[in-house]
């Protein structure tokens, strides 16, 4: 990437691309944290949906910026394009968080929020997607094998928690578990799952904070690292 320094128009790129990893990365634990605050409607009460809408924004503006890199790659973007539509997606339902906490009776926002929640997997899925196809561009070979085994790992972790979230909500219903089941071994199993479901939901967004902090990282390498 040495090339970078000569070159304005791939400077300016580059440029963006760590502003959008930047914001990325800081917009992931937000988004999160707002999302939960928002469905609560506690601390964020007084605010609405506004504080939901700013950290979609965010995620959004990082997409774009990074799509100024490599417009040419048809891989990159069309990753970059679907991680794009959900983003989209979940801009449009976040404010049913507010709305269902709101009016919990109205079973039309309980399934937008069920909406909301596979499209939000599906955006972290599709951003491990986007973060591959960044590293296998990058000139770092390490960073290059990071991507694609841990997006890979992932992807499989984001399958394994929707399959455990399916199993945990209609499972037992639609065997009368409820009823079966020793009233404190129910609690403790749900215990268990909870935890399951907490461990296999933010070990993907944390390792994914992780490969867009380390790609921001050889940007910077690659690009200061060549002007000494």
């Amino acid at each position: 990437m040495s090339d970078a320094v000569s070159n304005p128009e791939l400077l300016r790129s580059l440029g963006k691309l760590t502003r959008g990893l930047s914001a990325l990365f800081w917009g992931l634990p937000a988004w999160l944290i707002v999302s939960a605050e928002t469905a609560r409607a506690d601390v964020l009460n007084p605010t609405g949906i506004i504080p939901a809408i700013i950290v979609n924004l965010l995620l959004l503006y990082g997409l774009r910026q990074i799509s100024h890199f490599q417009k040419t790659e048809r891989p990159w973007r069309n990753a970059l394009d679907r991680a794009k539509i959900f983003g989209l997606i979940n801009l449009g339902l976040c404010p049913f968080l507010y709305w269902q906490n709101k009016m919990p009776q109205q079973t039309f926002f309980v399934v937008a929020i069920f909406a909301l929640v596979l499209s939000a997997l599906l955006f972290l899925f599709n951003l491990n997607i986007v973060l591959r196809q960044l590293g296998a561009m990058l000139p770092d070979e390490t960073l290059r094998q990071e991507t694609r085994l841990f997006t890979a790992l992932n992807r499989w972790l984001l399958i394994a928690w929707l399959v455990c979230v399916l199993a945990t909500t209609f499972v037992p219903p639609l065997f009368g578990l409820s009823s079966r089941i020793n009233p404190s071994l129910l609690l403790w199993l749900q215990h268990i799952s909870t935890t399951v479901l907490l461990s296999l939901g933010l070990s993907p967004l944390a390792i994914t904070m992780a490969l867009v902090w380390k790609a921001k990282e050889v940007i910077f390498d690659s690009v200061f690292g060549a002007r000494q």
